[in-house]
């Protein structure tokens, strides 16, 4: 179970390279198999991609199967719950209404001298979004990779999921992608999805852009083909931090622990407490409501191996600790948590007070739920509609203005030994 550990400058690194090193043991084996995999869908396209989903997910995909049609998403829309389309289009607004607030303009500015500076800001065209199948099919994952994309203005979004063994796709993904504006679907996943998305294949289109989670076939996937085309983010295992003093609930934080817990049994689950009662109490509570919980085996080993409640002397001590950390999730369940809100730097995404916990976050608040892990918080942010644009500079100077500066620009050119830059700028005054 959870250990309760006191914080000391001595052994604080210790703790904290243990999380942000869970994620590395990557097989060598994994890397070689992908690269195989990628080079097979690049150079035989269709052929390829067919193949590989025929051995790993369904024998009944074909040339002609591989894309989902029209019927099969009405049929979706007849076998799912009515409540979970509702859920799904009240989550929608709200992610789209978040997402709305990130947009950017293209924008100009004049100076004198007859020059004009400015930015454009224009929308990826294709866009392709992975997407889990089978047991771990996550209908919250289509929203989320697909609205700020909409939001944005990409032209067009192309989605990969693995097939079930009668090569159907889970309903609710379907009925999820539909709602959230998906143009076309196809039945493959692992890295050979991945690697049709990058490359193109006969059926499949190419796009500019591969985002979304997958298992570490896909993650691998998604690193070697990175340059070939953008990726949003190379995700590891999920995480949460909670920050909590004496006024903090131990029923709730617990609660909370293990709804990251159960992602996986590398998910890492955190309280940092200035309270030794409060640890005591959210250690036992962990004992009690575990029994309860479906996914309890992956809970306990997670706990076990990457879970731990950190006592602290003060809360400074807490915040310092977690902006170190950088978490994917970090809950602030102090008496006044936006009082140290400004002092939180690295984070994900922060959920403040008791009645804000992450799974609202995953499903519901509307900021997106594709955070960065293992740290990179610290560098990286949450995926936003800034993934899915583009931005081009334009210059434009007049005789006049280009005439102030063009012996420093000759000047600095000729001391880079750049000679062909310099004679660009002089042929235009002799």
């Amino acid at each position: 179970m959870i250990d309760i550990i006191r914080v000391e400058d001595k052994n604080k690194n210790y703790y904290i390279d243990n999380i942000r090193n869970r994620a590395e043991a990557v097989q060598k084996d994994v890397i070689i198999s992908v690269d195989k995999i990628l080079s097979d869908v690049k150079e035989n396209g269709d052929k390829a991609v067919i193949r590989y989903t025929n051995n790993f997910d369904s024998e009944s995909i074909n040339s002609q199967s591989i894309k989902v049609t029209v019927d099969d998403i009405k049929k979706a829309y007849k076998i799912v719950d009515k409540k979970f389309i509702e859920a799904i289009k009240k989550a929608k607004a709200n992610i789209e209404f978040y997402h709305e607030k990130q947009k950017q303009k293209s924008w100009m500015v004049t100076k004198e001298d007859g020059i004009m500076l400015g930015q454009q800001i224009r929308p990826l065209d294709v866009v392709g979004i992975y997407v889990p199948g089978g047991t771990a099919a996550y209908p919250s994952s289509v929203i989320m990779n697909t609205i700020p994309a909409k939001v944005a203005g990409v032209k067009k979004v192309i989605m990969v999921t693995p097939p079930l063994k009668d090569g159907s796709i889970n309903p609710n993904i379907l009925v999820a992608a539909d709602i959230a504006g998906v143009d076309e679907i196809y039945k493959v996943g692992g890295a050979q999805g991945v690697g049709a998305l990058a490359y193109g294949t006969e059926t499949i289109p190419k796009v500019d852009k591969v985002v979304g989670p997958g298992n570490i076939y896909v993650a691998m996937a998604k690193r070697s083909v990175y340059g070939f085309v953008d990726v949003d983010m190379i995700a590891g295992p999920s995480e949460i931090l909670v920050i909590a003093d004496e006024t903090g609930d131990a029923e709730l934080i617990a609660a909370d622990l293990m709804s990251q817990a159960e992602h996986d049994v590398l998910a890492s689950s955190i309280l940092v407490t200035t309270s030794e009662e409060l640890a005591i109490r959210v250690k036992e509570e962990l004992k009690r409501q575990i029994e309860t919980l479906s996914r309890k085996d992956i809970i306990k080993n997670a706990l076990r191996d990457y879970g731990m409640i950190l006592i602290v002397e003060n809360i400074q001590n807490a915040i310092e600790l977690a902006n170190t950390i950088a978490p994917e999730h970090l809950e602030v369940m102090v008496k006044e948590p936006f009082i140290i809100l400004g002092e939180l730097k690295n984070a994900g995404s922060i959920f403040l007070g008791k009645f804000a916990p992450e799974p609202l976050g995953d499903y519901m608040a509307g900021p997106n739920h594709v955070l960065p892990t293992s740290g990179s918080a610290r560098f990286f942010s949450p995926l936003s509609v800034d993934d899915y644009v583009k931005k081009s500079s334009f210059i434009y100077y007049s005789e006049k203005g280009l005439s102030n500066v063009k012996d420093d620009i000759v000047l600095l050119a000729e001391t880079e030994g750049l000679t062909a830059h310099a004679n660009s700028i002089k042929v235009r005054f002799k």
